[in-house]
């Protein structure tokens, strides 16, 4: 995989004296959920320097992190319709547009970045399809770490979970709140500091990068290692702007999209050490999720499978035995 990614970068660089001599320049906004320092966003940065680097400033990508240009529930429409040239995404967010979209929050399918890579491979040649059915054109995607549940109390049981809080962020996290007795609230990854310090929520399940990043510890206080699944960000463009772009420069960006996207996963495989030993640091109770929590869990998750296969239809079912058969 190395030395595929340095051919990439020698491309790229090829390409940016090609495109030295550019006529006019060309600038695209890119409208990101997540905080700067978020290592999603740190690699979209670093994809946009790449493009407006390899295209000798034929093309420049600017970056509006932490929903400050579009909020993260309105980057894929703002793309869509030309709002914004290019966008970045959590991928599972739109499962109520298509079930295809929530193939990486199937509970407990893929549950390790091997695996996530695996599941993705099997998946992505019906992502290109749907994407250029909705005037989009995909370029990259990357995992997250693992999910993990976060709580303000010792939980051992889902029947601990009764009643509270739970913050949403897609169809799957929604499905999962009911499932347990939890009560799901809509939340944006840029209101969860607020959310959790409010008491609007108090529970979630995510990364431990979404709570290093938002300092969950301040109103949490344990995260339970599950390992449910590896949701993905999804990085695309708009396709009236991308057929706009000369061979040269796409190429350039499919370039900076393959160093992106081998950068980020390794991002998100170190990033899961670090971040969980934060919350520790800090003060949370950190744990792998007893025998009994994991085993009512995964029962959910069978459940939750079951359903999401059933909405899916025969893609969805393709690519589970795809993913199942690579295994």
């Amino acid at each position: 995989m190395k030395k595929t990614v340095m051919k990439t970068v020698t491309a790229a660089a090829v390409l940016a004296v090609g495109c030295g001599t550019a006529a006019a320049a060309d600038k695209w906004d890119m409208p990101m959920g997540y905080s700067a320092s978020n290592f999603h966003s740190m690699t979209g940065a670093e994809f946009a320097k790449c493009v407006t680097k390899g295209t000798g400033g034929e093309l420049e990508i600017v970056t509006h992190p932490g929903g400050s240009l579009f909020k993260g529930n309105e980057i894929k429409r703002a793309v869509q319709t030309g709002q914004a040239q290019i966008g970045e995404r959590l991928l599972s967010a739109h499962q109520n547009e298509n079930a295809l979209f929530g193939v990486d929050s199937i509970p407990f399918l893929a549950t390790s970045f091997e695996d996530s890579i695996k599941l993705w491979k099997a998946a992505k040649p019906e992502f290109d399809k749907l994407m250029d059915s909705q005037n989009l054109v995909l370029l990259y995607s990357v995992p997250w770490p693992a999910q993990g549940l976060y709580f303000k109390k010792e939980v051992n049981s889902v029947a601990d979970m009764k009643g509270i809080k739970f913050r949403s962020y897609n169809t799957a996290t929604g499905r999962l709140a009911e499932l347990t007795g939890m009560l799901p609230v809509q939340i944006e990854a840029a209101e969860i500091s607020q959310a959790f310090a409010t008491g609007v929520a108090e529970s979630m399940v995510s990364s431990g990068s979404t709570g290093y990043d938002r300092k969950v510890w301040e109103s949490l206080t344990h995260f339970y290692e599950v390992d449910a699944w590896l949701p993905r960000n999804y990085t695309f463009v708009n396709k009236d702007s991308w057929n706009g772009l000369n061979d040269t420069v796409k190429n350039v960006i499919h370039g900076c999209a393959e160093i992106a996207e081998y950068a980020g996963y390794w991002r998100a495989v170190q990033y899961q050490e670090f971040t969980i030993g934060q919350l520790a640091k800090n003060g949370m109770t950190v744990a792998k999720a007893g025998s009994k929590l994991k085993g009512e869990l995964e029962a959910i998750g069978t459940k939750m499978t079951g359903e999401w296969l059933e909405k899916a239809g025969s893609t969805g079912k393709a690519i589970v035995d795809a993913f199942k058969a690579s295994q």
